[in-house]
């Protein structure tokens, strides 16, 4: 695969990553708000039926639900501003106006093909967004837009027009062109639409199948996460018909995500559609990432505890116990991942298999909760607040997924003599980070990556620094483990990925500060 375009696959799922950490906040809050305002609830609280508290969880809901009904937005938004290298603010203003052109361009196609629907729009695949009848092509058309607009503002935002045009020139003429390039691409869309969607359900024919389905996206999903492509998989499943096509209440919903926000949010688990449609849509979502968050990364970390060294268990524990909670409240598994992923990759193969083979039964045992995060707040939100969720199933599974993967990685590390924290010669020394001193981090990661003039451009996911570099060979890996990290890895030539877990936005802010020279 083309350098530049693994890399610039690698940005566009980062890109990703802004919206979705969106909703995950906002969707905990209508979890709280949909499940008090249940009749159970009432029932079991009476004062929940208060007039007063009835307003309140209403009106959270209702604020809330802005969010979720404008996601192509948030989209568009949020993939033009990572995908663009220049001036990102413009480029989000022109994917907003890209998004709106293709909304009308598409409503023109199908007022001129005469296939504008009159009534029951879900059943041909149109809705009203933003006021406009159009094709629902939902978080598609947003990445679409983001995606435009990040390519007309790197390539525009410094055009020069003729002087009687000249007003027009440089940053003004992004928007204009947003829209120019956008009625193109909203007039062919709905050619080619009904093509898209059959080569998206043929994929959901394999990801979507019952019960192995979930266990096939699980393993796919941990493998890519070295390439940091996972992102992607994510959200293709989320929202597109790869991740199917559910009929609700007469209205047809594209994607997991969609469906789900539909019955957790509005429905409730007294409708039919949650015993009919819950128990999978989960499993691709929080209930798989729970076992992983609350009962395989503990039990990968007590493995390593056990198995370090006896001089070294006093750091090990400190260590370990971070990115195990990391895991558990922060829904970051990449900090754990990483410690084994590089020094014993079979290891990482087995562990993603794995992860597969023990989400299948999910389906199977009904497990019911939402909604995006494998936190324990959220199965606490989602899973003990709800009705209906066989969160006791979810436990009973955690189980044995805690001894599975407690022995087998016991096992491996004692037989194969990995190299997991506590069991190497010298141990590395997260004093920095663990004191807040980004500013002494930032200092060494730079030196590590061989000097500010080696370095090209710094970005950052949820748990690692994304760096393009000039020469690769004037890394030291030595120095990058003595800041702290948790790992280092070289997934194209010249890019690297440092992996910092939670800390990796401080240490990003601060290394731009070194490289701009404000420290």
């Amino acid at each position: 695969m083309n350098t530049n375009f693994k890399n610039e696959i690698q940005i566009f799922g980062r890109s990703l990553l802004l919206p979705i950490a969106v909703l995950a906040p906002v969707g905990m809050v209508m979890g709280i708000s949909s499940a008090l305002g249940q009749s159970y609830m009432i029932e079991k609280l009476p004062f929940l039926g208060n007039d007063i508290f009835r307003a309140v969880l209403s009106s959270l809901g209702l604020i809330s639900s802005v969010v979720f009904n404008n996601i192509p937005l948030l989209f568009a938004m949020g993939v033009a501003y990572g995908m663009s290298k220049k001036e990102k603010g413009i480029a989000v203003f022109a994917s907003v106006v890209a998004y709106l052109t293709l909304l009308i361009a598409m409503h023109v196609h199908l007022k001129l093909t005469g296939t504008l629907a009159k009534d029951n729009l879900s059943l041909v695949g149109q809705g009203m967004v933003l006021g406009v009848q159009t094709l629902k092509i939902e978080a598609l058309g947003g990445i679409i837009a983001g995606l435009m607009a990040a390519k007309i503002t790197d390539r525009f935002y410094r055009l020069q027009l003729p002087l009687a045009f000249a007003f027009f020139s440089g940053k003004k003429s992004v928007a204009i062109l947003a829209i120019a390039f956008s009625i193109p691409v909203g007039l062919i869309i709905p050619f080619i639409w009904d093509l898209f969607t059959a080569g998206m359900r043929a994929v959901s024919t394999i990801m979507m199948a019952p019960n192995i389905g979930a266990g096939i996206y699980m393993t796919l999903n941990r493998l890519l996460i070295p390439f940091g492509l996972h992102h992607v998989l994510s959200s293709t499943v989320r929202f597109t018909a790869a991740g199917g096509t559910y009929l609700i209440d007469g209205q047809t919903y594209v994607g997991i995500l969609p469906a789900m926000n539909k019955i957790l949010f509005e429905l409730g688990p007294s409708h039919p559609a949650w015993k009919e449609f819950m128990p999978t849509l989960t499993s691709y979502l929080a209930s798989s990432q729970m076992l992983t968050t609350l009962f395989r990364v503990p039990a990968i970390g007590l493995a390593m505890y056990h198995m370090a060294y006896f001089k070294n268990k006093k750091f090990a524990k400190g260590m370990i116990l971070t990115v195990v909670l990391t895991a558990m409240l922060g829904n970051i598994t990449e900090p754990l991942e990483f410690s084994f992923l590089f020094i014993a990759p079979k290891l990482f193969i087995i562990y993603a298999v794995l992860c597969g083979l023990l989400t299948i039964p999910l389906q199977i045992l009904e497990v019911s909760i939402g909604y995006i995060r494998g936190t324990i707040f959220d199965f606490g939100i989602f899973g003990l607040m709800y009705e209906n969720t066989h969160w006791v199933n979810l436990i009973l599974l955690g189980i044995v997924n805690f001894v599975v993967f407690y022995f087998v990685f016991r096992f491996a590390i004692n037989k194969f003599d990995i190299k997991t924290p506590g069991r190497e010669s010298e141990m590395a020394d997260s004093t920095l980070l663990n004191n807040k001193e980004y500013d002494k981090v930032a200092e060494m990661v730079i030196q590590g990556l061989g000097g500010k003039e080696n370095i090209k451009r710094v970005e950052n996911c949820v748990s690692r620094l994304r760096i393009d570099l000039q020469d690769q060979k004037k890394i030291s890996m030595d120095v990058l483990k003595e800041s702290g990290s948790l790992g280092t890895f070289i997934p194209s030539n010249n890019h690297v990925h440092v992996v910092f877990g939670p800390h990796v936005e401080f240490v990003r802010n601060a290394v731009d500060d070194h490289l701009a020279g404000a420290k």
